[in-house]
């Protein structure tokens, strides 16, 4: 008897375990790589970052997501390279797989757009290392006032600037607001947190930019009425420790802050290089793989490469980094492996887009779905239904669930954990300092 169809997975994100669950049934031997044991609902890493949820909440063990397909092993690694002319998988600890089918799917990593000494002073949001970082230095920023004697320094510990206004960066400062004006109004003696300084910056004319303009006006609005202060037009030039340099066309200033949080841009993880080189395949300016309409590379029909890696171009624009892009490319490569193995032809991909949802705070998101565009209320709950059944596992709905509806009714956000403590004076926000 012949051996089954090996099919390597690269990442346990949206589209790699949408891709290896839909093989379930499939002839082949499926083999799932991840550098984590866990699948991760990146959506709602910004309520984890304002406490408003637990790591756990978020987060779904592989193994345990894929116990029932037999035909389907996972293992836990960190891949280093591909070599297509011998179809092997490469692991840093020199080991290596082979494959009949490869998919790709390692997503997308941070971009300080060539300020990479940005990162220690600015965390970004992708991962739950990143969000219990975030969650650590705004907590100890509202500790760090309480001690405070000094007004103007005190203020600076109150101001905190969020880079970047896409729908990240518009959750992640609708959160702190909250955070500062509803859960921690009665927490402190001497400072009011209500009165924290919400600084959300983005380069072009408006907040969610890839929304409708009727949409980022609403985002706008609802953001201005949960006090945060958003300026447009705005770049940042300079991140330091105590403060945060912003450039607009007509003027230049300076924010004394000790808290950036940086959602302004992502890159492709380095692996799409590194299969670009091998492979002479082209890579936009983010570096994601320019893919085939099949999501296969340019002369390597056995490798696919999907999700946020991933180029794809659809009636003239590319499609968006979005889980379900990710989600539909994961079952698509999955159809196409079964077609052929069956020796049938199948289609080229399509995105079936169902429209956009951005929550701003309690009670207040944008929706827009296929042209019907609605707001406020109804979009707010529309926006919860559809993160609830986008979690993998049920036991997290129910504790998601049982955690939204605690805070609607109390306000309190019950993660407001401070993993490390760091002396509050220490300049150097990267080094720990242990009382």
């Amino acid at each position: 008897m012949a051996n089954p169809h090996r099919v390597v997975i690269v990442g346990g994100g949206f589209g790699g375990l949408t891709a290896a669950q839909a093989l379930r049934r499939a002839p082949v031997d499926v083999t799932l790589v991840d550098r984590r044991n866990v699948h991760l609902f990146q959506p709602l890493l910004y309520q984890v970052a304002t406490g408003g949820l637990s790591p756990g909440d978020i987060v779904s063990p592989l193994r345990w997501v894929l116990r029932r397909q037999r035909n389907t092993r996972v293992w836990l690694s960190d891949v280093t390279g591909i070599d297509p002319a011998r179809r092997t998988v490469l692991f840093s600890d020199g080991t290596d797989l082979t494959y009949d089918t490869l998919v790709v799917a390692t997503g997308v990593g941070n971009h300080y757009f060539g300020h990479g000494e940005w990162a220690s002073r600015a965390p970004s949001l992708k991962t739950i290392e990143d969000a219990i970082e975030i969650r650590r230095r705004v907590l100890l920023a509202f500790e760090a006032a309480e001690r405070e004697p000094d007004p103007r320094a005190r203020a600076a510990w109150l101001t905190f600037v969020v880079v970047g206004g896409g729908p990240t960066g518009v959750e992640l400062a609708g959160a702190l607001s909250e955070l500062a004006r509803d859960t921690l109004r009665h927490d402190f003696r001497s400072i009011d947190p209500a009165g924290s300084r919400i600084l959300l910056v983005e380069g072009v004319d408006r907040v969610l930019p890839t929304y409708p303009p009727s949409l980022s006006r609403k985002c706008y609005r609802s953001l201005e009425r949960l006090g945060v202060t958003v300026r447009t037009g705005t770049f940042v030039t300079e991140i330091t420790d105590v403060d945060v340099a912003l450039k607009t066309a007509s003027n230049r200033e300076r924010i004394a802050t000790r808290t950036v949080l940086w959602a302004a841009g992502v890159k492709a993880t380095s692996l799409g290089a590194a299969l670009a080189e091998k492979t002479d395949t082209k890579l936009d300016k983010a570096g994601r793989v320019i893919v085939e309409p099949d999501l296969s590379i340019p002369g390597h029909p056995d490798v696919f490469v999907i999700g946020d890696l991933a180029y794809v171009e659809q009636d003239g624009a590319p499609l968006p980094g979005v889980a379900p892009v990710a989600m539909q490319q994961g079952r698509y490569v999955a159809k196409m492996i079964k077609h052929r193995l069956a020796g049938k032809p199948y289609r080229p991909f399509h995105y079936n887009d169902r429209g956009q949802l951005a929550t701003i705070g309690r009670a207040r998101a944008v929706a827009d779905l296929k042209g019907i565009r609605f707001s406020g209320y109804p979009a707010w709950l529309l926006w919860l239904f559809v993160h609830l059944m986008f979690l993998v596992e049920f036991q997290n709905r129910v504790l998601v669930l049982i955690q939204w509806a605690w805070h609607y009714f109390t306000r309190n956000r019950g993660a407001r954990i401070i993993t490390e403590w760091r002396a509050a004076s220490d300049g150097d926000t990267t080094r720990p300092v242990h009382p």
